[in-house]
């Protein structure tokens, strides 16, 4: 049996799947990236992706959330939301990138085509056109397997209105300026994950399993939000949210019984990059990952 790991977005709510995998690798061992053949991630998502496949144990990378968040979502207050009205986003992605590169050491230089495992990040370009950085095979186009490791993650973590967008050139001799995955429709990345792996590589439903890792979600209200920034922000979430829904329904309708999911429900509608909650999250991280048997899910 071969298992590919799904982790959805959410910003600095990630920090509730990487407790899982903290509890993954206390008892399996190892580090996470030696119990799965495949990884696949949107947004904060595809930042673990990356760190997975790069061998960042999940104990450095809660750390990254926890102790150096605020290199990456700066400013803050009401210079933020400044900034977001006058010039469409708050945070400059490079800092991200910048966190990316002194975390990996050599694997800052990889490209996808270097990871141990599979790999599949979403990113979404400026013409709506959507893009899966994939390792190269014969069976796929070949198209992304060059591009960097770091840019990749980065491309899929520009959330519209929170990051500017992130260039990466020589595409196939083309320049591609990206947004965040989630609001192309791959917030959670199983259903594609599934679909690289089945049609465009070597996995069989028969011989796959997916464990879905999610960053916790609340109820939306009926009631419509008022002010710009209020509607910018429900603009952004939903946009994430309902492709949720479907990408879950989607795998389990055609191929059943192949996927385990996790999501837990939060306490309150917390802002991807609500950087007061980060206590509440790795709470909730450690109350999920405590439910969970890794022995079982990845015997």
């Amino acid at each position: 049996m071969r298992y590919i790991l799904s982790i959805r977005g959410g910003g600095i709510r990630g920090i509730i799947p990487t407790c899982c995998l903290m509890k993954l690798e206390s008892q399996l061992g190892g580090i996470t990236r030696d119990h799965i053949a495949y990884c696949a991630g949107t947004s904060t998502g595809a930042l673990l992706t990356a760190a997975i496949a790069a061998g960042i144990p999940a104990a450095d990378i809660l750390k990254i959330y926890t102790d150096r968040s605020q290199e990456i979502f700066t400013p803050t207050g009401i210079v933020a939301d400044a900034k977001r009205v006058a010039e469409g986003f708050m945070y400059d992605p490079t800092h991200l990138r910048d966190v990316l590169v002194s975390v990996f050491g050599p694997a800052a230089s990889w490209v996808v085509n270097d990871c141990p495992i599979g790999v599949m990040i979403s990113a979404t370009a400026m013409n709506g056109h959507n893009w899966f950085f994939v390792k190269d095979n014969p069976q796929n186009a070949r198209t992304t397997g060059s591009v960097k490791l770091v840019d990749a993650a980065v491309a899929s973590a520009c959330a519209p209105t929170y990051f500017d967008h992130w260039r990466i050139d020589n595409i196939n001799g083309q320049t591609i300026r990206f947004f965040d995955g989630g609001v192309g429709g791959t917030a959670n990345p199983a259903y594609q994950a599934c679909v690289e792996a089945f049609e465009f590589d070597t996995f069989t439903p028969a011989d796959t399993r997916v464990i879905a890792l999610g960053t916790g979600y609340f109820p939306g209200s009926d009631a419509p939000p008022s002010g710009l920034l209020k509607v910018i922000g429900w603009t952004t979430s939903t946009l994430v949210d309902t492709s949720e829904d479907w990408a879950g329904e989607a795998v389990n309708r055609q191929w059943p019984g192949i996927m385990t999911n996790f999501n837990p429900l939060l306490p309150s509608d917390i802002d991807e990059s609500d950087l007061s909650a980060i206590p509440a999250l790795v709470a909730i991280g450690q109350q999920l990952a405590a439910t969970l048997d890794w022995t079982q899910l990845i015997p």
